[in-house]
C-alpha cells in the first residue's frame, strides 16, 4: 500500500534542472563567481523552454504586513526554488536560508546546488507545512 509518503515531488522537472546544472558544470568547470553560473542558467533554461524567474523578491510577512524580503536565485515553473552557491562547503546557513524561501512562498520544494571543485553537489529541501 502506497500512502504517498515516499513520493518524490516534481521528479521530471527536478531531473531537468539537475541535468542543466551538470551540463553547465561540464562546460564551464569550477572556479567562477556565482553570477556567471546564474547567467549560464538563464541561457540554458531559456534554450530548454523552462519557464523561470531570476533574482526573485520573496516577501516576508507578519500578520499581513511586509517586514522584509529575500532574494532567491530562481523560481522554476512556479514550483521549485533553485538556489545556487559556489564552494565546497555545504553551510547550514544556506540550508536554513533556502528553507526560509520555501516557508515565505509556501512552495513545497527547493534545490540547493553547489558548484564545487568536485562537481555539482545538491540537496533537495522540502517544505512539509
Amino acid at each position: 500500500m502506497d500512502d504517498g509518503e515516499n513520493k518524490v515531488i516534481y521528479p521530471e522537472l527536478s531531473y531537468k534542472i539537475m541535468g542543466i546544472l551538470y551540463s553547465i558544470f561540464n562546460d564551464l568547470g569550477y572556479g567562477y563567481q556565482e553570477k556567471y553560473y546564474q547567467r549560464a542558467l538563464i541561457m540554458a533554461f531559456g534554450q530548454a523552454g523552462i519557464k523561470f524567474k531570476s533574482q526573485l523578491y520573496v516577501k516576508l510577512k507578519y500578520k499581513d504586513a511586509s517586514i522584509g524580503f529575500y532574494l532567491a536565485d530562481f523560481l522554476i515553473e512556479d514550483k521549485i526554488i533553485l538556489e545556487i552557491k559556489v564552494g565546497d562547503h555545504f553551510s547550514q546557513q544556506y540550508i536554513a536560508q533556502t528553507y526560509a524561501y520555501l516557508k515565505a512562498t509556501k512552495l513545497k520544494l527547493a534545490i540547493l546546488a553547489h558548484f564545487t571543485s568536485r562537481g555539482i553537489i545538491s540537496k533537495r529541501i522540502l517544505n512539509l507545512y
